[in-house]
């Protein structure tokens, strides 16, 4: 297999793993969402305020949820700054 379909797998199963904890299994909850920041890339030390900002940008459609294109936006937009800074 790949690294790309396995890099595309590793996405999917990380957000399933948060993902329907507080509801529907398609969509990440605020809570949900800041669970994941918080054990997958450390950002555990953010306020409540911060993660209400964070969620309500990813949240494009404003439905109160983030489903999985939203976060993958987000995770593609990551991975272009993380790579610009080399």
């Amino acid at each position: 297999m790949s690294g790309l379909i396995q890099a595309m797998q590793i996405l999917k199963t990380v957000f399933d793993k948060y993902a329907g904890k507080e509801g529907d299994k398609n969509t990440l909850t605020k809570a949900e969402l800041a669970d994941l920041l918080r054990a997958e890339l450390g950002l555990g030390g953010s306020n409540k305020a911060d993660v209400d900002k964070f969620f309500s940008a990813l949240d494009n459609d404003s439905d109160g949820t983030v489903d999985f294109q939203e976060y993958i936006t987000f995770v593609a937009a990551l991975n272009c700054m993380m790579c610009s800074s080399k």
